[in-house]
Parts: C-alpha cells; structure tokens; sequence
C-alpha cells in the first residue's frame, strides 16, 4: 500500500520560512520522480516542484530562487524548503510520486501566509 504523508504546514507570516516534509512507504522511492503541488481555494492544483531520480529539479516560475527541493533516498522523504514567502504562496499542498504511468498523491498540508 502506497502512502505519502506530508508534514511541516503551518502558518507564517509574510517573509517567513516553511519546510515540508513528505515521507513515502509502499514505492521504491530511488526510483520515483517526486514532486510538490498546490492548490489554493478557487484555483486549479499547479506544479510547484519536481525532482528526479537523477536530481534534476523543475520550477513553477513564481517560486524560482525561494524554494529548494530535495531528497533523502535513505529516508524515502522528498522536502520543500520555502524562503521569502509571501500570502500568493497560500494554499494547500501535496505531494506526488510518479514511476512510469504509476502516480500517488498525499493528503496534503496547509500552508497559510498572513500579510
């Protein structure tokens, strides 16, 4: 049984900083493109980040220079660090795993951003 399981939302204030956290069990996480979303109220769920097995990351635009995605294969853990956030950065978001045609989706963590 697949499950990814995101921790580290919260609320912040303009400026702040936030780490995520998303621990895979059930894949064979060396192999898996690992990725974050996000999905603000109103809005469609969009790319924020991605990584590959290899290491090479995408970025959605808006977040160039403030987050960073990485992974700890050892820990089957992907994490977002978020720099300089600001309340565009509020929404829910998710994390995802993709090997081949094979993806899974976590619950998601909130991430607030007052002015």
């Amino acid at each position: 049984q697949v499950q990814l399981v995101e921790s580290g939302g919260g609320l912040v204030q303009a400026g702040g900083s936030l780490r995520l956290s998303c621990a895979a069990s059930g894949i064979i996480f060396g192999i898996a493109t690992m990725g974050w979303y996000r999905q603000a109220p109103g809005k469609q769920r969009e790319l924020v980040a991605t990584i590959t097995s290899d290491g090479s990351t995408y970025y959605l635009d808006s977040v160039k220079g403030r987050f960073t995605i990485s992974r700890d294969n050892a820990k089957n853990t992907v994490y977002l660090q978020m720099n300089t956030l600001n309340p565009e950065d509020t929404a829910v978001y998710y994390c995802n795993s993709r090997i081949g045609g094979l993806v899974n989706w976590g619950q998601g963590t909130q991430v607030t951003v007052s002015s």
